[in-house]
C-alpha cells in the first residue's frame, strides 16, 4: 500500500482518545446524535480493550470515520490471535476522491503495527450502500469465506452474501473465523 499524505486542511482524530470529540462514538457519521443505552454500555468495555473510532476531519468537517478493534473487542462474531477486525469504514459522498478510505485504512495498519492481519465483513447483493465486496477489495481485503442469507423484514426474501475479508501482514498470518 503506497503512503498518502495528509493536507494541512486534513486530519485524522481518534474519538476514542479526544474527549471533544466523544460524541461522534455513539452514532454513524451521518446519523444524529442519540445516546444509545447499548453502545454506551458496549464502549466502556472495549475502549480499554483496544477499540478506536477514528474520524477523517477535512477542512473542519468530519467526512469520514473508521471504527476498530482487537477480535476480541469487536461486536463481529470473528476469532483469531493478534488480529484487527474493522467494524466501520465511511466516507461521506461530498468528500469522494481523495482518497481518504484509503488513508483512514493506512492510518489503522500504522498505528496497529503489531496485528498480523486485519479482517472486515462485506456485502455482495445487497441493497445497502456501504461494506460492498468490491470497496473491500479495493482497500486490498480478500475474501476467504462467505455465506448466503436472505432477509426476513425490510426486504423479505431478497437473497445476498456476506463474505470474511482478510489482509493478512505477516507471511504466517492465520487467517480468522467467523461464527456463521
Amino acid at each position: 500500500m503506497t503512503h498518502m499524505k495528509i493536507s494541512s486542511q486534513t486530519k485524522i482524530i481518534d474519538a476514542s482518545q479526544v474527549s471533544e470529540y466523544e460524541k461522534h462514538l455513539f452514532r454513524c457519521i451521518t446519523a444524529p446524535f442519540r445516546g444509545y443505552k447499548k453502545r454506551i454500555e458496549y464502549l466502556k468495555i472495549v475502549i480499554p480493550k483496544g477499540f478506536h473510532k477514528k474520524l477523517l476531519i477535512f477542512n473542519g468537517d468530519a467526512v469520514g470515520t473508521i471504527e476498530y478493534a482487537p477480535a476480541e473487542a469487536s461486536y463481529y462474531p470473528i476469532f483469531g490471535d493478534d488480529i484487527i477486525v474493522m467494524n466501520c469504514i465511511w466516507v461521506l459522498r461530498k468528500a469522494k476522491g481523495h482518497n481518504f478510505g484509503r488513508i483512514l485504512l493506512e492510518d489503522m495498519m500504522k498505528s496497529e503495527k503489531d496485528a498480523t492481519g486485519f479482517v472486515t465483513m462485506a456485502l455482495e447483493n445487497h441493497w445497502s450502500p456501504w461494506f460492498k465486496k468490491w470497496q473491500m477489495e479495493k482497500l486490498g481485503f480478500k475474501p476467504i469465506d462467505s455465506l448466503k442469507a436472505v432477509h426476513k423484514m425490510k426486504h423479505k426474501g431478497q437473497a445476498f452474501s456476506i463474505y470474511l475479508m482478510w489482509m493478512p501482514t505477516t507471511e504466517n498470518a492465520k487467517p480468522p473465523a467467523c461464527d456463521k
